[in-house]
């Protein structure tokens, strides 16, 4: 069995700064990917930022240079700095984790709760 647990979300004025963290627990034996989701209102989910031994890190255009994604794979957990902050950043955000747990030979994509991050003009 594994969570994930997100933390860090909240109400910040434009230009402000959030950071958001993903803890994983469980029996874990590898990581694959990790990355970040969000889902603003009456839209679909897409891709913030996604990073792995294999391709490094990607970013959505609408975020970079101002989103910065980073892991501590020790610890399964996935940051996502989020500077200058606009009012279109505005969303729930999903962290997702590509995970290889005990007792499996593949790899599971993993969600978390979400967490809302609202900024106000």
């Amino acid at each position: 069995q594994v969570h994930l647990v997100e933390s860090g979300g909240g109400l910040v004025q434009a230009g402000g700064s959030l950071r958001l963290s993903c803890a994983a627990s469980g029996t874990i034996v590898s990581i694959n990917a990790m990355g970040w989701y969000r889902q603003g209102p009456g839209k679909q989910r897409e891709l913030v930022a996604m990073i792995s031994s294999s391709r490094g890190t990607i970013y959505a255009d609408a975020v970079k240079g101002r989103f910065t994604i980073s892991r501590d794979s020790a610890d399964h957990t996935v940051y996502l700095q989020m500077n200058m902050l606009k009012p279109e950043d505005t969303a729930v955000y999903y962290c997702n984790q590509d995970l290889q747990i005990s007792g499996n030979y593949h790899y599971t994509h993993f969600w978390g709760q979400g967490t809302q991050v609202t900024v106000s003009s």
